[in-house]
């Protein structure tokens, strides 16, 4: 069962569940609630209950029918975490020219943490990606991705894209923003697995795949259990410093790194799965013209469908 939030024909919003029960694609819309924001409002206890509630009640809506946004919406916000994997940390090293903080960081007590993006600069499933064009190494990373409520517990997972320029941050680390906050750089699977029916989160296979053409020119896969950081710990470190009204999703940072001779070109699809979580796929586009319509799509849903 996996959790989505979708606009109708009339780009009225709803969130609700989906899940394998039903081939066609059913949906089970929460009595009540619209917004990813209002579920994040309730303790994990209150959540587990509801969802279990609403997983009995009949189908109301067909996923062909609507259109299945960004899991994440109104004061909610995306972060990240860097240099939670020993590969994040030699990537780093390789292409920066301040190499040791990326070399204390991975062993320090306080995590490297970014803001990513606000709700409506999120895309998702199907929906592009961008690369900046004035960085020349642009890359995925693949990562999981926490779901965390309002009171700082996990309530679920997605799979997240971290696009990054590494061009940019390796030029200096102070460009970080630069090269992780820009439009297209942000996406998210459609569907926020519940962490109640993830038993072990801290060995989730996870794989990226990049195709060109029809052929792939990358390829790679880790696994959540080389995560130098729990889960739990990174949301800890996140919530210490201010509260998260709407909650929030984390990426807890990638293991998944090419080499500095590899880099994402406009065309390219990337697809990244993580067992037990779903799929995230998006082709790339290049410069923020292409994701001009995120900006009608943040009062007027269907937009996104019509772009």
């Amino acid at each position: 069962m996996h959790i989505v939030r979708f606009a109708d024909d009339r780009d009225e919003l709803h969130c609700g569940l989906i899940g394998d029960r039903d081939p066609d694609g059913g949906i089970i819309a929460f009595d009540g609630i619209s917004r990813i924001a209002d579920l994040l409002a309730l303790r994990r206890t209150e959540f587990d209950e509801l969802v279990a509630k609403t997983a009995t009640r009949e189908v109301s809506h067909r996923a062909g029918d609507v259109v299945l946004l960004p899991p994440v919406d109104g004061r909610s916000e995306v972060w990240a975490a860097g240099v939670t994997y020993r590969r994040s940390r030699e990537a780093r090293v390789e292409e920066s020219t301040e190499r040791s903080v990326y070399e204390r960081v991975y062993d320090a007590d306080r995590p490297e943490l970014f803001l990513k993006a606000v709700p409506w600069r999120v895309v998702t499933d199907g929906e592009p990606i961008a690369i900046r064009e004035d960085s020349a190494l642009n890359v995925p990373e693949p990562e999981l991705g926490v779901v965390a409520n309002r009171h700082g517990e996990i309530i679920g997972y997605v799979v997240v894209n971290d696009v990054s320029s590494r061009t940019i941050e390796g030029e200096n680390p102070l460009y970080l923003p630069q090269a992780k906050i820009y439009a297209g750089s942000a996406a998210l699977s459609t569907a926020i697995r519940p962490a109640s029916e993830v038993a072990e989160p801290g060995a989730l296979d996870i794989g990226l795949t990049v195709r060109r053409n029809g052929t792939e020119v990358f390829g790679g896969t880790t696994s959540t259990a080389q995560l130098n950081r729990t889960p739990d710990e990174l949301v800890d470190h996140l919530f210490r410093g201010q509260p998260f009204p709407d909650g929030a999703v984390l990426a807890t940072g990638t293991g998944i790194v090419p080499s500095m001779d590899f880099t994402l070109q406009p065309g390219d699809e990337v697809r990244i799965e993580i067992s037990e979580i779903g799929v995230l796929t998006n082709r790339v586009v290049s410069g923020q013209e292409e994701l001009a319509w995120l900006v009608a799509a943040a009062d007027v849903p269907g937009a996104r469908a019509r772009r």
